[in-house]
């Protein structure tokens, strides 16, 4: 939703999309364009970085001031450099006050900053080699290859969502024993900046911190009754409280299905999640109808790695419905 037409953020902020470290990079040189309306005297923070704060608040849901200056102090500290917040002599970092944004946004060139991010997404246009890499992890049985002496070859593979394109497959004795062949799977792998999906299955906590601290990835996770304490947490969540941030529906094969999906961020100062480096928890709500039966309901959880400022909703059901594609397709292969 656009900021008020009487409210000093510019609406123009909600075009540019989740934010990460890297695009947060890229959009600096944009806004280091805006000219400053202050005097350069008593500037403690630069234009830029608090214009780079404002927009990694909307594009997170700020909506008032006051959101856009309690976004600050909760943002990674990583991020916080990247935006240029500086450090005090004593370590620490100060962000802008809800007054400092107020009068900054206030007097702000609206002109200067509307054509500075319509230059930031005409160059992303251009240089857009399509989304992040979606990369699901999935195992098989191959239909026809058992023999007298052996049973059916399960091959556990890595695969592109999308046009299914596998980059890397090992075979495994047997589906209990996947969890094991994980890290070597995707070993070789350059997964920096990849968003990884899986099943319940692999959802091993020792398998997703090495996947986030040593592959520099991120993950979509289904959870399960096979993590208790996660999956009761991630049930517990006043997802009642939660409106609806996005819906699909389709319908075919005498079948009518639709999705819901809904987002809640988890603090660690609040308990978080017990899953290594989950920031988001998950909500897929799917509604199922065949022709001639009664209509079922299933609600499905999952984390990931991935903050606010990172994906949105649309996205996060996108990879989610991806993986299940993956599996469907790989299935029929399997059975063919």
């Amino acid at each position: 939703m656009p900021a008020a037409v009487s409210s000093p953020i510019p609406a123009v902020l909600v075009k540019l999309g989740p934010l990460d470290a890297g695009r947060v990079a890229d959009l600096r040189p944009y806004f280091d364009s805006v000219p400053d309306p202050r005097s350069r005297r008593g500037r403690w923070y630069s234009l830029t970085a608090i214009l780079l704060v404002c927009a990694c608040a909307v594009v997170s849901g700020a909506r008032s001031i006051d959101e856009l200056a309690e976004w600050a102090p909760r943002a990674p500290n990583a991020l916080l450099t990247v935006i240029g917040i500086r450090r005090h002599l004593l370590g620490w970092r100060r962000t802008p006050s809800p007054a400092t944004i107020g009068r900054v946004l206030g007097a702000v060139d609206g002109d200067a900053l509307d054509q500075a991010v319509g230059a930031y997404l005409a160059g992303r246009h251009r240089s857009a080699s399509g989304p992040s890499r979606v990369i699901a992890v999935d195992g098989k049985a191959l239909r026809g290859s058992a023999r007298l002496t052996a049973t059916r070859r399960h091959l556990l593979s890595a695969v592109t969502h999308g046009t299914v394109v596998t980059l890397a497959q090992v075979e495994v004795g047997a589906k209990t024993n996947e969890t094991t062949y994980f890290q070597p799977l995707l070993a070789p792998l350059d997964l920096t900046g990849a968003v990884v999906t899986f099943d319940a299955l692999h959802s091993v906590k020792a398998n997703i911190s090495w996947l986030v601290e040593a592959k520099k990835a991120h993950y979509i996770a289904v959870i399960k009754t096979n993590q208790p304490t996660a999956h009761t947490q991630l049930a517990a969540l006043p997802w009642r409280d939660i409106a609806v941030q996005h819906t699909t529906s389709a319908s075919g094969h005498g079948r009518r299905e639709s999705r819901s999906i809904k987002t809640c961020a988890v603090a660690d100062e609040l308990g978080g999640i017990a899953f290594p480096h989950a920031r988001l928890a998950i909500r897929v709500h799917r509604r199922r109808k065949q022709t001639g039966k009664r209509e079922t309901r299933e609600s499905v959880y999952a984390v990931t790695s991935l903050d606010a400022h990172q994906t949105g909703p649309a996205d996060l059901a996108a990879a989610i419905r991806g993986h299940w594609g993956v599996e469907m397709r790989r299935a029929d292969c399997a059975h063919g």
